[in-house]
């Protein structure tokens, strides 16, 4: 909330926002409502996950997730806590614990152990340490948010577009093939097109 007296009142900046949602007006209302609320986000998700990459991660989406929703905010409580309990949301969802499943098939037993040459395994971290890299050089964010969801969360393509709202024929689809040919022609050229 605004400590300036003559600064327009949360409640305001709603109206305002949804008001004009792809107007000028409208955007300027959402940028100066969230961003009031951005390092409070912040401190209160690195509270809970106690991890400051973690914690920005998880307050830029939940601001995200707040602006995407404005339109649906029915004023019914603060705004402050509506955006508080999707932050609790996200950071619920990232300290979860990952179900593991045991393949039936695979006896642990005959497992091979890895004998892998230290120099081969430095070279691997190296590539995936570029992968990386280049996913955050080259891409949208769009992209990096439904590459992130797909490839790490293991979330199905038409969930992808649903979350993040992506429009047009091919949804999602149509921004991870982008994401997958950006990234390749960067990779390409970073290692003589290997």
């Amino acid at each position: 909330m605004s400590t300036d007296p003559k600064a327009p009142s949360d409640e305001e900046l709603v109206a305002a926002a949804q008001r004009d949602r792809d107007g000028a007006g409208g955007r300027a209302a959402a940028q100066e409502l969230l961003g009031r609320y951005r390092t409070r986000t912040y401190q209160w998700c690195l509270r809970i996950v106690r991890d400051h990459d973690l914690a920005l991660d998880l307050a830029q989406d939940a601001l995200i997730s707040a602006w995407r929703a404005l339109p649906e905010f029915n004023s019914q409580s603060r705004f402050s806590s509506w955006v508080f309990a999707i932050a609790r949301n996200r950071c619920r969802s990232a300290l979860r614990p990952r179900i593991l499943s045991r393949d039936q098939a695979v006896e642990p037993d005959a497992l091979e152990e890895d004998d892998a040459d230290p120099l081969d395994r430095l070279a691997l971290v190296q590539e995936e340490s570029a992968v990386l890299d280049a996913v955050r050089e080259v891409l949208e964010p769009i992209e990096q948010q439904a590459l992130w969801l797909r490839a790490i969360e293991c979330v199905p393509v038409d969930e992808i577009t649903r979350l993040l709202g992506i429009g047009g024929a091919s949804g999602a689809r149509g921004v991870l093939q982008s994401a997958r040919r950006k990234l390749r022609a960067h990779l390409g050229n970073r290692w003589g097109g290997r």
